[in-house]
């Protein structure tokens, strides 16, 4: 049995050109780095927002074990029984009862298992509940079940509130990162009692761009105040994530690396 595991945890894929980008890299990446598992955050990987079965498939078939979403998780309705029927791709657990899926799930990598559990955010975002009380609950109940590698993708806008549920969670879970802001912070760390943490993985999409979209209609946006139908950028990509090293006996997080990849 390994005594370390090594878990890839990739940003935002935005549209069908991170999709391309992530498959074209991922492969390589995960022979190089040596990874046991990868849990990517598509909530932004089909062409106009949101994710589609197509843009799932894709992430999944490029070499990703989870798929975890955020606020864009139900914009297109053709993903609405996806949801309900895969065991790995998860949507906010903190969205109401009786929403399509389900916000955590478990990897069996045969001689250990993951629990990964996806959190929205609620400030500046949606009003859902409380991300705090929510991980609780689930981290509870996965320990329950003899599972100490917990994941928690924060899909927030705040960093405040993706930092304090790090320390909120310190020791209790392997790692949490954060998603949704396209943009990847240089904090990558082992928190006080042992858990992962970085604010925001990033993105994997194209380089010239704003957060994924064409630039000038960002700035039309921005400057004119008025409604843009946005576009997303092309161009060369690039791919964003952190390695979590875990001791399998603990669960501790013994390392991180963050990583970025033209």
């Amino acid at each position: 049995m390994k005594n370390e595991i090594n878990i890839l945890c990739v940003g935002d894929v935005v549209g069908s050109i991170g999709c391309e980008f992530l498959r074209s890299k991922l492969p390589m990446l995960k022979r190089i780095k040596g990874i046991d598992a990868v849990i990517v955050n598509g909530e932004n990987s089909a062409d106009g927002n949101g994710i589609t079965p197509v843009s799932a498939k894709h992430i999944l078939d490029s070499g990703a074990d989870i798929i975890t979403g955020g606020n864009h998780s139900f914009r297109r309705s053709e993903m609405h029984p996806v949801f309900d029927e895969s065991e790995n791709i998860i949507r906010p657990a903190n969205y109401p009862e009786g929403t399509y899926g389900k916000g955590y799930t478990i990897v069996d990598l045969g001689f250990t298992r993951v629990g990964i559990i996806n959190i929205l955010g609620v400030v500046y975002t949606e009003p859902l509940d409380c991300p705090f009380k929510t991980a609780d609950t689930i981290v509870e109940k996965l320990r329950s079940e003899g599972i100490n590698i917990i994941f928690i993708d924060i899909h927030a806008e705040a960093t405040a509130e993706k930092k304090a549920l790090g320390y909120h969670l310190d020791g209790q879970v392997s790692a949490v990162f954060g998603t949704h802001t396209h943009t990847q912070t240089a904090d990558e760390q082992i928190l006080p009692s042992g858990t992962g943490f970085i604010t925001d993985l990033g993105m994997v999409g194209p380089t010239n761009s704003v957060l994924g979209v064409k630039s000038e209609l960002a700035i039309k946006k921005m400057k004119d105040k008025l409604p843009v139908r946005f576009a997303i950028a092309d161009g060369n990509c690039h791919l964003d994530g952190c390695i979590f090293t875990i001791d399998v006996k603990s669960g501790k997080c013994i390392s991180t690396e963050r990583i970025h990849v033209e």
